[in-house]
């Protein structure tokens, strides 16, 4: 059966291994991402992940069969750089991807040493526990060219039919610099309420997108848009599809304002 993709807030490296008062702030989160495998009309047959926690010249597929684990963050406890998430990879689906990103003249490539990274770990396992899904994870493209990861999405849609569950990782607001001080309450209020207005409608969604920097508060938001270049893809792979927010939380981290959503 054909599957929705989504566009899903990860949070704050390895938040759902810890305790206390920073895995309280991702419980809102942490229910949104245990909703969905419920809200699927099957469980997929895979999952392809592209995390902003991953760029490369060419967009880059992951390989292995067994993939391993990428700890990319820091200053956690130490039982976080031991977590495992042991989710078989997908090598055939894996070269499905590379052949629809090549057909669509866009530049492809394989690694087949790369482990999962936080943005796909920490999303999968409140999702799937016990990690019976298999997952491909794929890289965004250096240059973080908005109409090239659209069009990466458009390549990717055929997947949907074929039962693979296609999931963009990575944050409606992220600017460290301004995350941690109260000094991005507003600038998130703002961007958050543009993407509300601009992903329900699929008509107009791609042109709205690709002018993202001029959204209220956009650069506040996203200094770096890789965290926002995930959106890009997810929405591609459902142009036609009318879009929903899944998960809104207005005091995240202690004031900011942050969404997810799934198309179609």
């Amino acid at each position: 059966m054909k599957q929705p993709t989504f566009f899903l807030s990860h949070g704050g490296g390895p938040w759902p291994w810890m305790d206390g008062d920073f895995r309280q702030a991702h419980a809102q989160l942490e229910a949104s991402l245990q909703a969905v495998p419920a809200s699927l009309p099957a469980l997929p047959k895979a999952i392809l992940m592209i995390s902003a926690h991953w760029e490369a010249p060419a967009f880059t597929v992951m390989t292995s069969a067994r993939p391993g684990m990428l700890y990319d963050y820091g200053g956690f406890p130490p039982h976080t750089y031991e977590v495992v998430y042991p989710a078989p990879g997908d090598p055939a689906l894996a070269e499905r991807v590379v052949g629809l990103i090549e057909a669509a003249g866009l530049p492809a490539a394989r690694d087949a040493t790369r482990g999962f990274d936080h943005g796909a770990f920490c999303t999968l396992a409140p999702m799937y526990p016990e990690a019976q899904v298999p997952v491909v994870q794929l890289s965004l493209r250096s240059g973080l060219d908005p109409a090239e990861h659209l069009a990466l999405g458009r390549a990717l849609a055929p997947l949907r039919d074929q039962g693979v569950l296609i999931l963009g990782s990575g944050f409606s607001f992220h600017n460290l610099a301004l995350m941690f001080n109260g000094r991005g309450q507003a600038p998130s209020v703002a961007f958050d309420a543009w993407l509300q207005t601009a992903l329900p409608a699929a008509e107009g969604r791609a042109e709205r997108l690709m002018a993202w920097e001029r959204a209220p508060a956009a650069r506040l938001a996203h200094a770096r848009e890789e965290h926002l270049l995930p959106l890009m893809v997810a929405a591609g792979a459902a142009e036609g599809d009318a879009a929903s927010c899944n998960y809104h939380q207005a005091d995240y981290l202690g004031g900011l304002t942050a969404s997810s959503f799934r198309f179609g």
